[in-house]
């Protein structure tokens, strides 16, 4: 197995190079000019001459040739050093430092949210299928898929409005700082993200689930005279998981890039909002930057999946 994990560790190194280089040309292919958005201010109506711009972009380094612009910020990379943000001037670690556990707590909490909702859900709908509750859930999980986040989002954020006269608590507030601040702004983003991955994940539960209770393993334990929650639990439900996991470990690998539409209309000051802005102001160290931190996000979640596949089904063996 450490042999495996090490492999797979190694294999990190091309994909991520290739990221960083992809990531890199396509900010510099892009229009727009960093250093005219800082001289010409937030409005666009500051005023400057081409001699000013030429000095600002000799001082951030965008003047010198793209292959040693590159070099320089890998190298930072190397040494752990992520550079400064080319728009506040503060270096990069600090500003994902304070947005990043925002960002990774709304990921935790609609993950969560979305399991705790879809596998029962999926499962009860599978072993009381074509019933009341069969199709109570598929309406449910149909209307999940079918909605975008960001109108489930809406629509939320106009119901705390207008039946209640109350929207969540703008910025951040750390969990151990004050709790219930805390979930008062982060539940109401987790149920409408939560809401679209719940659907998919309860739709898959309940299609591996049907076909698992159709195995002749489930027919002789049903004949052994079991309870029915000795063979959905032990025997059912454990052998319909792994494409469970399969997807349940994908959404959450893109759960990072899914939070932007959250931070934004929740006003969230996390990962995702620190992404757009910093496309939009060309802000290249920290775009560079927080797109390699979700291509590492991704690439732990899939291998941490392929682990839970082996401690699933003792079947599967890496080595």
């Amino acid at each position: 197995m450490r042999q495996y994990i090490a492999k797979r560790l190694l294999l990190f190194v091309p994909v991520l190079a290739l990221v960083s280089i992809l990531i890199f040309l396509i900010m510099r292919i892009a229009p727009g000019d960093v250093a005219i958005y800082i001289l010409a201010g937030p409005e666009g109506e500051g005023s400057f001459t081409e001699q000013q711009l030429n000095d600002l972009r000799r001082s951030l380094g965008l003047d010198r040739p793209l292959y040693l612009q590159y070099l320089t910020w890998v190298g930072g990379l190397l040494r752990f050093d992520l550079g400064d943000s080319l728009v506040s001037q503060r270096p990069v670690r600090e500003e994902l430092s304070e947005k990043l556990p925002l960002t990774i707590e709304l990921a935790m909490l609609t993950l969560f949210f979305s399991l705790v909702i879809a596998i029962p859900s999926g499962v009860i709908s599978a072993i009381r299928q074509d019933t009341w509750a069969d199709y109570l859930f598929r309406v449910v999980s149909i209307g999940g898929l079918t909605m975008p986040t960001f109108w489930t989002a809406s629509i939320i954020m106009l119901g705390l409005i207008l039946a209640f006269r109350w929207i969540p608590p703008m910025g951040f507030v750390s969990l151990l700082e004050n709790p219930l601040q805390n979930i008062q702004q982060l539940i109401f983003p987790a149920v409408a993200l939560g809401y679209f991955f719940a659907a998919v994940v309860a739709r898959m539960t309940r299609s591996t689930m049907l076909e698992v209770l159709r195995h002749d393993y489930i027919r002789t334990a049903w004949a052994k005279g079991l309870r029915e929650g000795v063979v959905v639990s032990r025997h059912a439900l454990k052998n319909a998981l792994l494409p469970v996991i399969t997807i349940s470990g994908f959404q959450f690998g893109t759960l990072l890039g899914g939070t932007v539409i959250m931070e934004s209309i929740f006003a969230l000051p996390g990962i995702g909002r620190a992404l757009i802005n910093s496309v939009v102001f060309r802000d290249y160290p920290m775009v560079q930057t927080i797109i390699l931190l979700m291509a590492i996000w991704f690439l732990l979640i899939n291998l941490l999946v392929d682990l839970i596949y082996a401690w699933f089904d003792p079947r599967i063996r890496y080595s």
